[in-house]
């Protein structure tokens, strides 16, 4: 895959089945890639909403002086149906590796993926996969403020389908570390079952 610059149109791209195909990348900030297998590219709001609610785990990659790292973690969301913002809440203690590197370095890469099923073929070659993904950057703040903290942590409960009728705690909140994640770029993909 090649970088594309904004609103660059890139033509003649070759893909597996030897098909000419035309692009055009609107592109606000960064210099992006072009997916490969562009046809499985999920771009309607709707439906990466389906995709993020379907997720309960996104995969956090990090580095610290140690190197590169993932670490799984339960989630909140708030996702704009107008301009396709994300924000994603997750939880964590006070302390740990993800906790040092969160502070140190704030750009981070997640992934959240769902709908495994395995695709059956007449040969080895012919197997695959289903799925749909989300795969994206950002930058992780840790939440300060004690009203975005107890919004984050009822986002995550209510995504997990959890029903709290009790309060949070005052001690509770401040044992307790809650992360947003400002997504820069977002993506969707998906492949599925024939």
């Amino acid at each position: 895959m090649r970088n594309v610059t904004p609103h660059e149109s890139v033509s003649g791209y070759t893909g597996c089945g030897g098909r000419r195909s035309i692009f055009y990348y609107k592109i606000q900030k960064k210099k992006v890639k072009i997916m490969r297998l562009y046809k499985r590219e999920i771009k309607e709001i709707e439906e990466k909403k389906k995709v993020i609610e379907q997720c309960k785990v996104v995969r956090i990659g990090s580095m610290d002086e140690k190197g590169l790292f993932i670490v799984p973690m339960n989630f909140g969301y708030v996702l704009s149906m107008q301009d396709g913002s994300l924000k994603l809440y997750v939880h964590s203690a006070c302390e740990g590796r993800k906790a040092e590197a969160f502070k140190k370095n704030k750009e981070i890469a997640f992934e959240m993926d769902c709908a495994h099923e395995l695709i059956r073929g007449e040969c080895a070659c012919k197997y695959s996969y289903a799925y749909r993904s989300i795969m994206g950057t950002g930058v992780i703040h840790k939440v300060e403020e004690e009203q975005e903290k107890i919004l984050g942590l009822k986002l995550l409960l209510e995504h997990l389908q959890v029903n709290l009728e009790t309060p949070f705690q005052s001690d509770m909140l401040k044992r307790t570390t809650v992360y947003r994640i400002d997504a820069t770029q977002y993506t969707g993909k998906k492949k599925e079952s024939k």
